[in-house]
């Protein structure tokens, strides 16, 4: 199973003084490519009523030098619970497979009612979808 891999473009913005991307711009970046996977791609309603992240981690391996163009974002799902899930995320460098990983990540999310207040279950067609970008055991 291949991740899903989303491009995310660079804003003149992002870069701090040093001409490389801000640490906080790096996790808005992240989250353009978790929205582009959760929200766009999915073309599941459901999640835009209610998913949060609960958790994040980030690692920064190296810099990402600011320039015009993409970075790519591999994302992989786990812990796919009853109520919430992981996402990995590898930001590269620039756009290409190749481009070293600048940064690794993961967000844990829940699925909520946010009328309720309170989680609620991934419905089926949700499960179904975040099952795609669950990585193959390896053997």
């Amino acid at each position: 199973m291949a991740p899903y891999v989303a491009q995310v473009p660079l804003r003149w913005t992002d870069q701090d003084i040093y001409h490389h991307v801000n640490h906080a711009r790096a996790v808005t970046l992240l989250e353009e490519a978790r929205v582009d996977l959760v929200f766009t791609a999915s073309g599941i309603g459901s999640f835009a009523e209610g998913t949060l992240v609960v958790g994040l981690t980030v690692d920064y391996k190296r810099q990402v030098a600011y320039r015009p163009g993409t970075v790519r974002v591999d994302m992989t799902v786990r812990e796919l619970r009853a109520a919430s899930f992981t996402i990995d995320y590898a930001l590269h460098e620039g756009p290409a497979a190749e481009d070293p990983v600048a940064i690794v990540a993961s967000t844990r999310m829940a699925v909520v009612d946010l009328a309720a207040g309170r989680p609620r279950r991934l419905s089926e067609a949700e499960r179904e979808y975040l099952s795609r970008w669950v990585p193959e055991p390896v053997s």
